[in-house]
């Protein structure tokens, strides 16, 4: 997977050692980390957070990126490919500050994100493993093609599998 390309009004590209604070953000809103974390993240633990996502491109060989919108060059958000140890298959993942909700921003990224996968990962099968609460998420998964497969429990909860084609 490259370390960078571009959408329309987005730079995806690889984090570096100050995109934690932009991307406190979204880790510090009871409404966005509500069904990822189910609470917001101190400073350290967004910093960690990152570096996770970091750390997961020397593991994999690929994994999130910063969404840095062209415009400001803030980071408004991470979409990319995602793969812990527990979970049940390889994801496109994404999730963005609140005030960039609603705005195309996540779709953009996460088209993208699949076209590139696609070329450089053609033979990995993709999901969404996505709260089956979080009806933005399913909304987003739908229109960016991926169908519902089946819910599963993860995590001590009920959660949908979403797969990419």
């Amino acid at each position: 997977m490259p370390q960078k390309f571009e959408s329309e009004r987005l730079i995806i590209r690889t984090f570096n050692d100050t995109d934690w604070k932009d991307l406190h953000d979204y880790y510090s809103d009871t409404e966005t980390t509500k069904y990822t974390f189910g609470r917001v993240l101190s400073e350290g633990e967004t910093w960690r957070t990152v570096a996770s996502m970091v750390g997961h491109w020397s593991i994999r060989g690929y994994g999130p990126y910063a969404l840095e919108e062209k415009g400001s060059g803030k980071i408004i958000g991470v979409s990319g490919l995602w793969y812990p140890a527990d979970w049940p298959e390889p994801e496109i993942k994404w999730g963005l500050s609140r005030t960039f909700q609603g705005k195309g921003y996540a779709s953009e990224a996460a088209r993208k994100v699949k076209e590139v996968a696609k070329e450089y990962l053609p033979e990995m099968s993709l999901i969404s493993l996505i709260h089956s609460k979080n009806s933005p998420s399913i909304k987003l998964a739908l229109a960016i093609g991926a169908n519902f497969e089946k819910e599963i429990l993860f995590r001590e909860d009920n959660w949908s599998i979403y797969r990419h084609h």
